[in-house]
């Protein structure tokens, strides 16, 4: 399949901006999948994002997402699909995850020095 092409959706629990990196305090596990999302971009996968405070209607429209809110509430938040089949629910996926989802070689892993975010990836 390769990264170049692939859909990812993630269905985020209401969180303060899109990422939910915002505010004085970070979540660091937000910080790590904001960087984890950007860099699987980088590499040509489609990703989209939607907040529940802000996008109701999306997770309403997906019928996998409103059949997980419909079996845990809202602990089936945050909910992560790639190519239409439910990768993770509950928790954001590692980046190991996310590459073997979109079969991304395993030498495409590395972390930028720091954390994660490479220099003007946008992630942060």
């Amino acid at each position: 399949m390769g990264v170049a092409g692939v859909e990812v959706r993630v269905y985020d629990p209401p969180l303060c901006c899109a990422s939910g990196v915002c505010g004085a305090s970070v979540d660091p596990a937000l910080a790590h999948a904001a960087a984890d999302f950007a860099w699987l971009a980088g590499r040509g996968a489609r990703v989209a994002r939607f907040n529940l405070a802000r996008e109701p209607a999306a997770f309403a429209a997906d019928t996998k997402v409103a059949g997980l809110l419909a079996a845990f509430g809202d602990q089936a938040l945050p909910a992560v699909l790639v190519d239409d089949r439910v990768l993770t629910y509950g928790r954001y996926p590692s980046r190991e995850e996310l590459a073997e989802a979109t079969d991304t070689a395993a030498d495409e892993l590395a972390v930028a020095p720091g954390g994660g975010c490479a220099p003007d990836s946008g992630c942060c």
